[in-house]
């Protein structure tokens, strides 16, 4: 289904929750808008270390929206140590970065991610990118 801002929507039977780790807060905000108007619940973290602490204490989110680059800590690092640990290691990841050459999305899923979406993107873009996990 089609809707007014020209993209795809999906119907989920129940919320899938996204969390989405960007440091910069205006493309977190859009992510998020995104995410959430095409019908999934969405936690906003802005670095490696804030998506651990809420990883730790709260349910499994469905999938992570990661971006590679961020102070501190990198998305790509974030990754590997979420699949080094057991209970996280199958949780889908789904990098969005500005890092756009074709070694930059070969390294990340080699790092661990399931899928790769290059900014800028088109809104129905990353709603593709992130649909495909979540049985939609």
């Amino acid at each position: 289904m089609l809707d007014l801002m020209g993209y795809q929507t999906y119907r989920v039977t129940t919320m899938k929750t996204i969390l989405v780790v960007e440091d910069t807060n205006a493309e977190r905000k859009l992510i998020s808008a995104l995410l959430t108007h095409a019908g999934f619940m969405t936690a906003n973290v802005s670095s490696a270390k804030s998506a651990w602490e809420w990883l730790e204490n709260h349910r499994f989110p469905d999938l992570i929206l990661l971006d590679i680059i961020m102070p501190e800590e990198t998305g790509l690092e974030l990754c590997r140590k979420i699949r080094a640990t057991p209970k996280w290691k199958n949780i889908p990841i789904v990098f969005c970065s500005s890092k756009s050459e074709d070694f930059d999305r070969f390294w990340a899923l080699r790092q661990g991610g399931n899928d790769y979406v290059a900014k800028p993107f088109a809104p129905q873009q990353l709603i593709n990118a992130v649909s495909q996990f979540l049985s939609c």
